[in-house]
């Protein structure tokens, strides 16, 4: 036990040989000058003005030296006397300004105390002085005085060195009052009360904490005073600089060992508890709980704990009982605790399941809990305990031998009624959902136990009450209960927790178990139902349902193909609206993306290997939707779905599908594939130029991060780094699922894609020249080849070169067949673009001479005559024997078309329309319902002109 500190030396003491008196010579008020007083009244007002001068005219340093001189019978009861003239003249408060040599005082006085215990009381009335507020002149008093007031309120933690009882006791006082601040009855002339808090905070600066903590080692036998140091210690413990001073004295463990002292009221308990608490919550609790880890603490914990549970019948030792096990689980929590050692472990474990189970235990031995609302927080604390200690490898024993899992399961089963068992139908069901949420963490540590008490048959009978029509409201009230109010769904969700934390070990026999029960089926079920209730109002309860039922399906059918074909028809169809599902809902943060990839996960275990299966889903065109997730480029989700399609391409028809499918833009899927290899070498910091080309023939598709590697040695069963790399990035993926599909004759591919091509083609060359550089390296690392080795190295690594030279020319290869290609195009469109302008230049001619022969009479008889010269040339030379010639022309018609009976007279096309109209012919092309609409406005013009055509002769 460590002792209390001894105080600051005090200045020495300066005995004077002439003693001065303490108190000046009070005026005498006969000698002073003026009229005697007329009244009563005047001559008390006179009197106290003279006290007030009397009082004003103390002088502590006078007294100070009447306390430092040698000691006699008339000495001290002048001392005595002057000791209670200062504390009547500070009875209204302390000034800041002499705080200082008041302390003095009383070190002085307790010094004395030793040999005379007549200086006890005046001791206890200047302690007492310390309690009343101080007072200040000015604003900044508080300031200025702070460290002389902080190293006067600490010495009143050293005076408790003090061997009395009394003087302890006013101590403790004195510090409550602290808290407890009343306004002073009388302010001295031009003084003003110090702020609220100003002693809490001088307080905390001078380390008063810390030293109290240390006097409970003077009070141990001492139960009033020891009470007194506690009750101080509570206020002391609500400030966080309190505690962390209290820690540092070790107060956790000192206040943990007098918690099973004897105190017939009771205070010893609560003060030491309510202590811990706030040490608890204004420190480090792994601080508090290392001090509290000894193996005497827990066994005064366990003892006090025990009394008050079978001795405790008020509300108040209930409430103490339970907050002393909130003590205790959070020891549980520290694997250094020895719970288990001292029995407490057992005890907690016993209380926990002895009203379920029914199996006598000496332990608790005429315990009887009852419904109240304590024993409800009790029970509900006990189950914490089994879930903490669960994770304790040591307790998996305990836990075994004590009827823990019998006691859990008897919760899995459907509510009967409300509130039976005398627990009300909200209690019930909060407990029901804690030990479910319990039998979570217990059941995986204890499948023996589990299988033998049949857990998975009453979780599947729950489970069905579950989505049954049986009417039942759930409260909804408890943290486990959210998001069941008012239906089954929280019950639901932590059955399916138990199921998932069991069959997540692979236990052949607990998997074997609940296929043969019909769990497939029966979780589809659920899932189906779940799904179903999920499209009335998606909530994160739902999904993480639907996720835990995709997990435990996965987990089942994996490997096992009979379990597969039950899955693969009714589950396909479950399975593809979760991967329909809305891209935007990823976002959500609901839960959505765990569903995703739980849904992904299900379809990888529960769907490929089964040709079955995978028929089905290829004709429901799963494919399609797994290719849509994959355009949509999300890194989290492009690794497990180009997983899960290159496993698929084992299926002859799935290439033919992945052929198929085309994206935004009619994007193809070699396209798609291509630009992901191209964004993961950009994220890997791959070196290309600015056409995609190869830059670094050594190493063509390391990353960045490959080439910081320094090379190390490695024993030859460990994967080197460039093994290493091929599962941390898709781009093996890519090249399996592109060799699947072939490199020849993708659709929808531009040059660029082309240039890639030409490196994922060539990925395992790369990638075992990258092995090669490793070893190598190695090598020249631990030793030096010999001459044909180096050789065969040197011809490797060369190799290796020779590709990446190859591959790189083939890149300028193609890109340069490409520009040649955009060239060929490029004089393609001039060609086009300039037959377009020689067509246009003739449309317009024709236009212009149309308008100069209607114009102009003489340029129509000039084209007469040159359309006649054309006839005229055209027609044969021989002339025919004995035959009729006939005329084609109509003397005198002045026209340059072919004429006839009947005219048809055409006005300005651009006005009215006509053939001429349209003059861009060869770039414009009218559309069908155009055409039509003009050819029926053709017609009409003619018939309108044939109705006043006349003929000509």
């Amino acid at each position: 036990m460590s002792s209390l500190p001894q105080p600051p030396a005090s200045r020495a003491p300066s005995r004077s040989p002439a003693r001065s008196p303490a108190l000046s010579p009070a005026p005498d008020p006969s000698r002073c000058g003026g009229e005697r007083p007329r009244n009563a009244s005047d001559a008390g007002a006179d009197l106290g003005a003279v006290q007030d001068t009397q009082l004003r005219s103390l002088d502590l340093n006078h007294v100070i030296k009447l306390l430092e001189d040698s000691d006699s019978k008339d000495l001290e009861k002048e001392q005595l006397k002057t000791l209670k003239k200062v504390a009547k003249h500070f009875e209204n408060g302390l000034p800041l300004k002499d705080l200082a040599q008041v302390i003095e005082i009383l070190n002085l006085c307790a010094e004395k105390m030793n040999e005379q215990e007549a200086f006890t009381e005046p001791l206890c009335e200047l302690i007492k002085l310390c309690g009343l507020p101080f007072q200040k002149k000015k604003l900044s008093d508080e300031v200025s005085y702070s460290v002389a007031v902080s190293k006067s309120i600490a010495q009143l933690g050293y005076l408790m060195r003090v061997p009395s009882s009394q003087v302890r006791i006013q101590i403790c006082k004195c510090i409550v009052s602290f808290y407890n601040m009343e306004p002073p009855r009388k302010l001295l002339s031009g003084y003003q009360p110090t702020s609220a808090n100003y002693k809490i905070q001088m307080a905390e600066l001078g380390g008063l904490a810390e030293t109290l903590v240390l006097s409970l080692a003077l009070v141990e036998n001492q139960l009033t005073e020891k009470l007194w140091v506690l009750k101080a210690l509570q206020h002391l413990s609500s400030s966080g600089v309190n505690c962390r001073l209290m820690m540092k004295a070790q107060a956790a463990s000192r206040l943990c060992l007098y918690l099973n002292g004897v105190d017939p009221s009771g205070q010893l308990v609560f003060r030491s508890s309510e202590i811990l608490w706030n040490l608890l919550e204004n420190t480090s609790k792994e601080e508090v709980v290392n001090q509290l880890s000894s193996l005497e603490c827990v066994h005064a914990l366990k003892e006090v704990f025990v009394d008050l549970l079978m001795h405790g019948f008020r509300h108040y030792d209930r409430q103490l009982r339970n907050d002393l096990l909130v003590i205790a689980t959070l020891l549980a929590e520290n694997p250094a605790a020895p719970m288990i050692e001292s029995g407490f472990a057992k005890l907690l474990i016993v209380l926990a399941t002895f009203t379920e189970v029914k199996i006598p235990n000496p332990l608790v031995k005429g315990l009887k809990l009852t419904y109240s609302y304590e024993d409800f927080e009790l029970k509900k604390l006990l189950f914490n305990v089994i879930g903490v200690l669960s994770k304790d490898p040591c307790a998996v024993q305990l836990l075994s031998e004590n009827d823990v899992m019998p006691a859990l399961l008897y919760y899995v089963k459907p509510n009967q009624k409300p509130g039976f068992h005398d627990w009300s139908a909200a209690h019930y069901e909060e407990l029901q959902l804690h030990a479910i949420a319990i039998l979570a963490s217990v059941a995986p540590l204890i499948v023996d136990k589990y299988l033998s008490c049949q857990a998975n048959t009453l979780l599947l009978l729950f489970l069905e009450w579950c989505i049954g029509q049986d009417p039942f409201f759930g409260q909804g009230n408890s943290f486990h209960g959210t998001g069941g109010r008012g239906t089954k769904l929280a019950q639901m969700r932590y059955s399916l927790r138990v199921l998932r934390s069991v069959v997540s070990l692979y236990d052949d026999a607990v998997n074997l178990n609940l296929c043969d029960q019909g769990a497939i089926s029966q979780l589809l079920d659920i899932l189906k139902y779940a799904a179903n209730k999920s499209k009335e109002k998606e909530d994160a309860i739902l999904l993480e349902i639907q996720a835990d039922i995709l997990f435990l399906l996965s987990a089942l059918c994996e490997n096992d193909l009979h379990r597969k074909e039950l899955f693969s028809y009714e589950g396909v169809d479950i399975l593809i609206p979760f991967i329909q599902m809305d891209p935007k809902k990823l976002y959500s943060g609901l839960g959505h993306s765990c569903l995703l990839f739980s849904a992904l996960d299900c379809l990888w275990s529960c769907v490929i290997g089964c040709y079955i299966a995978e028929d089905y889903f290829l004709e429901k065109q799963g494919i399609f939707f797994l290719l849509d997730l994959l355009a949509l480029k999300r890194k989290n989700l492009c690794n497990i779905i180009l997983g899960i399609l290159v496993e698929f391409c084992d299926n002859p028809k799935t290439t033919s599908h992945i052929s198929t499918w085309r994206g935004e833009k009619d994007q193809t899927a070699a396209n798609l594939l291509i630009q992901l290899w191209r964004q993961e070498e950009l994220d890997l910091g791959v070196k290309r130029d600015q056409y995609g080309r190869i830059v670094d023939m050594k190493r063509p598709i390391a990353s960045s991060f490959q080439k910081q590697q320094e090379v190390i040695p490695m024993p030859a069963n460990c994967p080197s780094f460039a093994i290493m790399e091929i599962s941390e990035n898709i781009r093996a993926k890519l090249y399996s699922l592109l060799c699947k599909l072939g490199f020849e004759n993708l659709p929808g591919l531009s040059a660029k894609d082309f240039v890639t091509l030409a490196i994922i083609r060539r990925y395992i060359d790369f990638k075992v020249g990258e092995v090669w550089s490793e070893l190598c390296a190695e090598l020249k690392e631990e030793f030096r080849p010999v001459a044909s080795d180096e050789e065969a190295l040197k011809v490797i690594s060369e190799i290796s070169e020779d590709t990446g030279r190859m591959v790189a020319a083939l890149q300028t290869e193609v890109l340069e067949s490409q520009h040649h290609q955009e060239i060929q195009e490029e004089e393609k469109t001039y060609t086009k673009s300039q037959a377009i302008h020689k067509q246009r230049e003739m449309v317009n001619k024709c236009w212009e001479n149309f308008l100069t022969r209607t114009s102009n009479y003489e340029a129509l008889k000039k084209a007469k005559r040159l359309q006649e010269k054309s006839i005229e040339a055209s027609r044969s030379k021989l002339k025919t024997q004995n035959g009729a010639v006939h005329s084609t022309d109509i003397k005198g018609l002045g026209t340059t078309i072919g004429s006839g009976r009947l005219v048809t007279v055409e006005s300005t096309p651009q006005l009215i329309g006509g053939p001429l109209a349209v003059t861009d012919l060869a770039l414009r092309k009218p559309s069908v319902c155009e055409g039509a609409l003009k050819k029926i406005k053709r017609v009409k013009t003619l018939d309108s002109v044939k109705k006043d055509s006349v003929p000509v002769e």
